[in-house]
């Protein structure tokens, strides 16, 4: 019998392979759906202040940034 999950969001159970689970240090964050892990992400955006996840979430928006110019790019020759 596969191991089970519930989601911290709104208490649905799931099995292992489904859904989404996050290590973070020593939390494990599981959700059911995409949906309820927005909905707790969204929260979390929320709740802490700006001027603490502000540069990390700048970094990482710029990464993703150049992942797609490069991808664009790589596009752009094999045509």
């Amino acid at each position: 019998m596969s191991a089970r999950h519930k989601c911290i969001v709104c208490g649905r159970p799931f099995p292992e392979g489904q859904g989404i689970v996050i290590r973070y240090g020593d939390l494990e964050l599981e959700f059911h759906s995409n949906r309820c892990a927005s909905k707790f992400f969204r929260s979390l955006l929320e709740r802490v202040e700006p001027r603490i996840l502000q540069p990390y979430i700048k970094r990482l928006v710029e990464e993703y940034a150049e992942l797609l110019e490069a991808k664009a790019k790589k596009k752009a020759k094999s045509i």
